[in-house]
């Protein structure tokens, strides 16, 4: 089985089950599914329920499970719901009844009449008989389905419940999965590149108990690399913070930790997005027992420089690699902005206000402009961060 690290957070599959003894085998590919974060609906025939009980299905994909047309618990009608919702049908096993009436158009139940209404990718794998297979009539709507651009994972040749040998037994469940990720990864636009994208606020620490930090909560990093994730990219999240996601987390806590994890993960990388806040200093001495208050009302605690990484990754980097600055800014927004891409030298500089309060730190919408090395301004109006974050890759990656 293919091994998915793309997109897969927000993609529906519809699963179609219709009457064959092959109907069991389709719970492990539902577990298939899930296991690889795909939503899934299933749809079954009547008969299909003869093979594989609903409450099995339902407990499997976590949803409903669908099968008459007149079931109005919603006022949408089930079939134009469920396409809608979507991304591809997987019609397995498919019998040669069901073949017959979707290759001819024929709706008289809500498998067929969603299949009939699908206007995305379907895919059919058929299980049935060795005559019923080679039957020159099923054969013959096979072809007008491959004809009509569905995709046909041929049946295997084997040892058939009816006590034959031939072909018509359900193909290999890995061969239906990786036929589904082949066709939604397909058109992914970030699908080959690989994206590092540093998240949250660094900590220096002082002693054992207290540190240096900032009030960054790497929402704005987390929606980068979501988004990107979902855009087909292998991510690397570099963060300060755990957080359970489908692709690689790398939890750092100081500067120089972030230098050291970013700097190993740009060698093989396409992008690198640094909206991590970076400590600018760091106690010059960590003192390995607490500090003890004393009598005296102030307290001087040497700090010196963390590493610039921007400034540092931007002057010594492959050509090939594209570099995402952020800046937070209180003031002179974009004149700050301005000499802050210069000095660092990195391709982009997403700037944002911290001096308002219904934007930026620990806030869900922000409101950024975004700087190319020409000093070309794209300004992106108050929305959510994911959304900011969709419209900084697109404008990174055209």
């Amino acid at each position: 089985m293919t091994q998915t690290n793309n997109n897969n957070l927000n993609k529906t599959v519809l699963i179609g089950i219709t009457g064959g003894i092959a109907a069991y085998k389709i719970c492990e590919l539902i577990r298939m599914y899930k296991r690889n974060n795909f939503n899934v609906k299933v749809i079954v025939t009547k008969n299909a329920l003869n093979f594989v009980t609903e409450l099995t299905l339902a407990t499997l994909s976590q949803n409903e499970v669908y099968c008459d047309n007149f079931d109005m618990k919603e006022y949408k009608p089930e079939h134009i719901s469920l396409c809608d919702e979507g991304d591809i049908l997987v019609i397995a096993p498919a019998s040669a009844n069901t073949i017959s009436k979707i290759a001819n158009g024929i709706c008289d139940n809500l498998l067929t009449s969603i299949a009939c209404a699908f206007n995305k990718p379907i895919v059919i794998a058929p299980a049935m008989n060795t005559n019923m297979w080679n039957n020159k009539f099923v054969q013959e709507n096979i072809q007008k389905l491959k004809d009509n651009d569905y995709k046909i994972v041929e049946p295997e040749t084997g040892y058939l419940a009816c006590g034959t040998e031939g072909a018509g037994r359900l193909c290999a469940l890995d061969k239906i999965y990786d036929k589904t990720v082949e066709i939604l990864n397909a058109d992914l636009p970030l699908k080959g590149k690989k994206i590092v994208v540093t998240a949250g606020g660094t900590v220096e620490k002082l002693d054992p108990v207290r540190y240096i930090s900032n009030f960054s909560s790497g929402k704005m990093g987390l929606a980068l690399a979501d988004n990107a994730y979902k855009m087909g990219a292998e991510v690397n999240l570099i963060s300060t913070f755990n957080v359970k996601r489908p692709y690689v987390v790398t939890v750092t806590q100081s500067a120089k930790d972030m230098e050291k994890e970013v700097k190993e993960e740009i060698k093989s990388a396409d992008c690198l997005i640094m909206t991590a806040a970076v400590a600018d200093y760091r106690a010059a001495d960590y003192s390995e027992q607490k500090i003890k208050k004393t009598a005296e009302d102030k307290i001087s605690i040497e700090l010196v420089k963390n590493p610039d990484i921007l400034k540092e990754v931007s002057q010594n980097h492959s050509k090939d690699l594209k570099i995402v600055g952020f800046c937070a800014e209180s003031e002179n927004l974009i004149e700050n902005a301005k000499t802050k891409i210069k000095n660092k030298g990195c391709d982009y500089l997403v700037a944002n206000d911290i001096s308002r309060k219904d934007i930026g730190f620990s806030s869900d919408e922000n409101e950024v402009y975004i700087l190319n090395k020409d000093l070309e301004i794209k300004h992106v109006d108050k929305t959510s961060k994911d959304n900011i974050a969709k419209k900084i890759l697109e404008y990174v990656f055209e």
